[in-house]
């Protein structure tokens, strides 16, 4: 008898990849390797290796990577300064391609011809995967069910059904049916009435942040301190990276910090909308942008944003493992060599805002700002700047002048 094909699937014990796992060895033989990662999602692996034995799999593999995520992927990141489209911090799009990594890692190691994944054809996450695939193992067969013929589960429904029939234990519900990614960075929040933008999101909505509504009348205070544009300590005291934002969550979480909803395009073409919590990410990228504003000059600081903006669409897009991010990692790397200090903030009803910035580094002279006049300042030197400066828009305006006469 012929030896059964092994594939690594990218396994969650969620409701996409619960039916997929025994789906890929009912309809294929495959021996599935369920692999998971730990990326900070409470306990949503809790007894995942009983759960993807039960189910089908011959092996199943789970490797914590939390300390990887955060110093390798979200620091990169939130050095960056990425947001995507004005309020997305992107913690489901950068987790993607490390638990792609990873996954072909084990596929060496176990020696899989193959690699599986539970994103649907309609996402971003199939293309997040399927480029790290690529990128780091293009040998490797590429298995997405979803977009497979024989694949008859076309909604989240149909998948609940065929979980019931095979018995498969899940937490969703044809009631309760919301698709969530959970990680240290955020969790999101997709589908059922959320699919209809004129529906406001329920307060039940929410797992790791309170509702507006049930948080507390006084504001909390934190302090972050920052060493080359790294977080490194809590309130004056040294942290690691993960207890970091485990901590701020919780602080972050009781006063609704990082709540938001929004329609954003998906790279494959539609718009969908997403609500999301993202209470100790929205922290430190307040204090990391306050910070940078003290001690960035103009011309860096403003060309930063410009490369935020694709260093969001890099990470979005799922192209991590391209020489365009190293390139703009490196750029990055260089303007955070004096983004260093602490950053006072205030939590109160869903906001968070910067209450007192300080750096060694500091380009704010309090005697320039000031509008006293001083020696530091010649107020009559801007006469011939401003002349220079709108020169060409001085010769514009008297052409417009002599066509109109």
């Amino acid at each position: 008898m012929a030896k059964s094909e092994k594939v690594v699937l990218a396994y969650s014990g969620g409701l996409d990849t619960s039916v997929i796992l025994p789906w890929l060895k009912e309809v294929y033989g495959y021996d599935v390797i369920a692999f998971a990662a730990e990326l900070g999602q409470g306990d949503e692996l809790s007894g995942i290796k009983k759960k993807a034995m039960a189910s089908g799999a011959v092996k199943c593999v789970v490797k914590d990577l939390r300390k990887e995520f955060v110093e390798d992927y979200l620091w990169p990141m939130l050095k960056s300064g990425a947001v995507y489209e004005n309020g997305y911090l992107l913690g489901t799009s950068i987790a993607r391609p490390l638990i792609a990594k990873h996954q072909v890692d084990v596929a060496h190691v176990e020696g899989a011809t193959g690699v599986a994944h539970g994103a649907t054809g309609k996402g971003n996450d199939q293309v997040r995967f399927e480029l790290t695939y690529m990128a780091l193992d293009p040998s490797l067969k590429i298995i997405a069910p979803w977009k497979d013929p024989k694949f008859d589960l076309t909604s989240r429904e149909a998948a609940v059904d065929y979980a019931k029939k095979h018995k498969i234990p899940i937490e969703q519900s044809k009631k309760k049916i919301y698709s969530r990614d959970r990680n240290l960075w955020h969790i999101s929040h997709e589908g059922a009435d959320l699919e209809d933008p004129a529906n406001e999101p329920k307060d039940e909505l929410f797992v790791i942040s309170r509702p507006l509504s049930k948080t507390p009348n006084k504001a909390d205070y934190v302090e972050i301190g920052f060493e080359q544009g790294t977080p490194v300590k809590l309130n004056g005291k040294r942290i690691g990276g993960v207890k970091l934002i485990e901590t701020l969550n919780k602080i972050g979480g009781k006063h609704g910090v990082g709540q938001v909803d929004i329609v954003e395009n998906r790279l494959v073409g539609m718009k969908s909308r997403g609500v999301y919590e993202t209470p100790g990410g929205t922290i430190l990228m307040t204090a990391h942008k306050a910070l940078e504003a003290l001690t960035l000059d103009r011309e860096t600081m403003h060309y930063k944003q410009i490369i935020a903006l694709k260093y969001a669409e890099l990470v979005y897009y799922g192209q991590w493992f391209c020489t365009l991010r190293k390139a703009l990692d490196a750029f990055v790397n260089v303007t955070q060599q004096n983004v260093s200090g602490s950053v006072r903030l205030k939590l109160f009803k869903g906001h968070c805002t910067a209450a007192g910035v300080k750096s060694p580094n500091s380009l704010y002279s309090t005697s320039l700002a000031s509008f006293t006049m001083g020696a530091e300042y010649n107020p009559t030197d801007a006469t011939g700047f401003i002349r220079l400066f709108g020169l060409p828009m001085k010769v514009a305006g008297a052409v417009s002048r002599k066509k109109k006469k």
